[in-house]
């Protein structure tokens, strides 16, 4: 995320603005941030994510988004692009630009991201009272962190690795194979 200048805008005036820029900002109080591009393996694992959870949802009333739409965290004034977002909630079709009741989020690790998809963004999207699965798919070797929210509202965390050969999201009642999450991807880019 690259910081534009610090200039107040409105959640009004950033969707405004937002909807006609050409390169992506996330909004965190009231000020813009730019965001950066990606390496193919974050793409990729984003985009196969993307398309099992597609596939295994179709027809069910739930929608999964890509990294061109936008979580909006109302009770913070955050706006936020995850990589992939779910949401089974009819209220998220009032509102095209953005959403607010996802149940499951997912961001893919980069260097420049993962302090804060793990600190700040993660504690921002607890604030969500929907989201019941908070994932972070690393992006360098084959691990899911899948944090999820239970009755208490106290987050667990359950990894997956190789070695687990599948995972699964309750939240959607989704299980995949770690293997077809990461088809594709050439860990041997990122050396």
């Amino acid at each position: 995320m690259i910081a534009s200048p610090e200039i107040y805008v409105t959640p009004e005036q950033y969707l405004e603005l937002e909807e006609k820029s050409p390169i992506k900002h996330e909004y965190i109080n009231g000020y813009v941030y730019a965001m950066a591009g990606a390496l193919d393996p974050h793409v990729t694992i984003a985009l196969n994510t993307a398309m099992l959870l597609r596939n295994h949802l179709r027809g069910s009333g739930c929608r999964v988004y890509i990294s061109d739409m936008k979580a909006r965290i109302e009770s913070l004034n955050r706006f936020y692009y995850p990589d992939v977002m779910v949401t089974c909630d009819q209220r998220d079709q009032a509102t095209p630009g953005y959403k607010r009741f996802p149940c499951l989020i997912i961001e893919v690790l980069s260097n420049s991201t993962q302090s804060f998809d793990r600190g700040d963004k993660f504690a921002d999207y607890q604030k969500l009272d929907t989201l019941q699965e908070y994932v972070l798919i690393n992006a360098k070797k084959q691990k899911i962190e899948c944090f999820r929210r239970q009755n208490d509202g106290l987050w667990l965390l359950q990894n997956y690795t190789q070695e687990q050969t599948s995972f699964n999201f309750p939240s959607i009642d989704f299980e995949g194979k770690i293997a077809e999450l990461y088809e594709d991807v050439s860990f041997d880019l990122l050396s």
